[in-house]
């Protein structure tokens, strides 16, 4: 969901419109209104920025574990990730730790720097239907920003469908480089509908659904409901479908991504029943 800064722009620009335009108060009100909406539009460029965090270290992570489970005594490097990604294994009886370094200095990987170290580990059991990984994170930093957090996934090999699926427990805390701090908390589950097992990173898709929670500190709740799943295509940039129910404390609506087109559209519509079309980008 990083994208959400750029998606929420123009909505909420035309919302601080239609607030200075129809108010019937006076220029202070005026000025509160806006310096109130400029904070709801920070408050929710940073929340796309945690939303970007958690997808990106959710991505890292099951990819080194799906290729540490598929090649334990080979290969532990990847092929998708670059050669700035150290990644070691120690095993024990079954136990494995993984590390993945992304060293002092950071690397690139997929449009953000990454930086410091995760680390993980699992029980590996072949027979086992479903496997916990645990994972911390070590002096991690993405796109300059701390990320501070020991987080859970539980990874079913067959969910009621036949597919594999893993529930992230979220709870991360996300400290800028000027001090503002956010806590990510909730729920997300990932199904793997298409791919898996291919060997081929193009060709996987992922249903998506869940609820959490981002709260600043000085008490400001953004909310998350995915209410129809959100369908990832590794393809596309965006999204192809699925809603999800946005709440803040003086608007929210639902954000529609669509009916399968890989494309740059999506809807939003207010609680208000006003609808807007918007281009992602």
């Amino acid at each position: 969901m990083r994208h959400f800064s750029n998606i929420l722009k123009p909505f909420i620009a035309l919302f601080l419109v239609g607030l200075i335009f129809n108010s019937c108060s006076d220029s202070n009100e005026e000025i509160q209104i806006v310096d109130d909406t400029s904070q709801d539009t920070l408050e929710f460029a940073r929340a796309a920025e945690v939303d970007a965090a958690s997808a990106s270290l959710e991505d890292v992570v099951i990819e080194v574990f799906e290729f540490d489970e598929a090649n334990p005594n080979g290969r532990v490097q990847p092929p998708g990730l670059p050669d700035c990604v150290t990644i070691t294994v120690v095993a024990q009886q079954g136990f494995r730790e993984v590390t993945i370094d992304f060293g002092s200095e950071g690397c690139l990987v997929r449009g953000h720097i990454l930086q410091g170290q995760i680390v993980f580990s699992y029980t590996r059991d072949i027979e086992a239907q479903e496997i916990l990984i645990t994972y911390d994170l070590i002096d991690f930093f993405f796109d300059n920003k701390n990320i501070i957090g020991s987080r859970t996934i539980l990874k079913e090999k067959e969910n009621e469908n036949g597919n594999p699926q893993f529930t992230h427990t979220l709870d991360l805390t996300v400290i800028w480089p000027n001090g503002v701090q956010a806590s990510r908390s909730g729920t997300k589950i990932r199904e793997w509908v298409e791919g898996f097992g291919s060997g081929i990173f193009s060709d996987n898709v992922f249903e998506v659904t869940g609820n959490w929670t981002t709260t600043f500190v000085n008490g400001n709740t953004h909310t998350y409901e995915v209410l129809t799943p959100l369908r990832r295509e590794v393809i596309c940039t965006y999204f192809v479908s699925g809603t999800v129910d946005i709440q803040r404390t003086n608007f929210g609506g639902i954000f529609d991504y669509g009916e399968g087109d890989c494309d740059n559209q999506a809807l939003f519509t207010f609680n208000n029943g006003t609808e807007i079309t918007i281009t992602l980008n």
